[in-house]
């Protein structure tokens, strides 16, 4: 099995773009908030066919959503009024908090020995502003293309010695459309909690569903105001995404993500976010209380991640 990867540089963004030649499978990576800019299939006709919202274009939209899929850490969605306590001292931080602002320097290519590829794009704590985070914890984020599939995974490190940390990740994919009336998203049968977030953050009142599998439960309508949903239990969180109008089809395995999140702006795109942690509530609890926060051991680490499959439907 064949893997390339280059190194690119457009429109003042370094890009990293790594590719299963045999599989006509290809990611691109920006070095900025370490984004996935591109998932693309090749087609019949030697075309590459984009998964992600405006895929591979890196230009400014007039309106709508601007990103592709955002990585969200060491908090996701929002800090009430853009602050919180955390033991004791203030931290600051804007919508999805700091990682999509950063310039990841630290960036390795593993092309494997035939089976697998992989970017692994890494963060020290000395890159991290105290007020974005007061702990010593470090992240390395990798994309592994293998078998047809892309692997995103999370891997943080407590470098503390007698603290645990609390925090929050994520990744905010959103899946292309022909519209934002041609797409549909299957979601697996189970029971689910959803968490009301009127305004941006959490009122308190959640509400249990019980579902038998199928095509979403929910109006589409009111995606712009999001749909946050927990699993309660869940055997099988597989996901399939489809724009029947455009081939394009996305298996997304969720197993071992606790929450995620349902959100369209209008615009012809679905975000469907594997969640580790749950927004701020209107009447703000201190960061290490936030609803779904994670935890890290004293010099322990953290290990998740979640799958897409990208199909076409000539492919």
């Amino acid at each position: 099995m064949k893997f390339t990867h280059r190194e690119i540089e457009r429109t003042g963004r370094l890009l990293d773009v790594l590719t299963d030649e045999e599989r006509g499978l290809r990611i691109i990576v920006s070095r900025l908030g370490a984004e996935l800019v591109s998932l693309a299939l090749r087609n019949g006709a030697g075309e590459w066919i984009g998964f992600v919202h405006r895929d591979n274009d890196l230009s400014k939209p007039d309106r709508g959503w601007a990103n592709h899929s955002t990585v969200m850490g060491y908090f996701l969605h929002r800090l009430k009024d853009e602050r919180s306590l955390y033991r004791g001292r203030e931290i600051r931080g804007g919508t999805h908090s700091f990682l999509r602002q950063k310039l990841f320097t630290d960036v390795s290519a593993n092309l494997g020995a035939g089976e697998q590829a992989a970017l692994t794009y890494r963060i020290s704590p000395n890159e991290i502003k105290a007020e974005e985070y007061p702990l010593k914890v470090s992240l390395a984020l990798t994309y592994t293309l293998r078998s047809g599939e892309l692997a995103v995974d999370f891997h943080f490190h407590n470098q503390e010695s007698e603290l645990t940390a609390h925090l929050e990740f994520g990744l905010h994919p959103g899946f292309a459309a022909a519209s934002f009336d041609s797409f549909t998203l299957e979601m697996p049968a189970g029971r689910y909690r959803r968490w009301f977030s009127p305004g941006n953050y959490l009122s308190g009142e959640t509400e249990e569903i019980t579902f038998a599998g199928g095509d979403m439960p929910f109006d589409r309508a009111q995606l712009p105001g999001s749909f946050i949903l927990e699993f309660v239990d869940v055997p099988d969180r597989k996901f399939v995404y489809r724009d029947a109008a455009s081939g394009r089809k996305v298996v997304l395995d969720f197993a071992g993500v606790p929450y995620f999140t349902l959100w369209s702006d209008g615009g012809p795109f679905l975000c469907v976010e594997p969640c580790w942690g749950l927004t701020d509530r209107h009447e703000q609890r201190a960061f290490e209380e936030k609803d779904g926060i994670q935890t890290i051991a004293p010099g322990g680490d953290l290990r998740a991640g979640f799958r897409m499959t990208p199909t076409l439907a000539d492919y």
